[in-house]
């Protein structure tokens, strides 16, 4: 119950076809065992997109604190500034931790998905 296991049983159960009818049913299911194995990839490499951009959100945010805190008590109120640029900070490190992680996840999972459909096609080429 793998890909080459649901490729080779194609191979078993229609021997009596024509060989190149029989390597477009061998064809045809590494083609489904590819786009299994790429599934979820293209979300995962939007989450590593945004993952940076919500954290400048925050760090938006945060500032906006800083800027309100100065606007109401001046620049003398150095206690709040710093919440405000703490507040600010941790968004930010939290998106690029985020995206670094998802871009190296996706990486990871593309080039397995990858690796695994040319194992399919070299075995497929082999048998013949």
């Amino acid at each position: 119950d793998n890909p080459l296991g649901r490729v080779m049983a194609i191979y078993r159960e229609n021997t009596g076809l024509s060989p190149e009818t029989l390597e477009l049913k061998m064809d045809e299911s590494i083609l489904k065992d590819s786009s299994r194995l790429q599934r979820g990839l293209s979300s995962l490499k939007i989450l590593a997109a945004i993952a940076p951009l919500l954290g400048l959100l925050g760090t938006v945010t945060g500032m906006i604190k800083v800027f309100e805190v100065m606007a109401v008590s001046g620049s003398g109120n150095v206690r709040a500034m710093a919440a405000g640029v703490s507040q600010a900070t941790v968004p930010t490190m939290a998106g690029m931790v985020g995206a670094l992680s998802g871009v190296l996840l996706v990486t990871i999972l593309s080039r397995r998905a990858t690796r695994e459909v040319h194992f399919l096609e070299d075995s497929l080429t082999m048998d013949h």
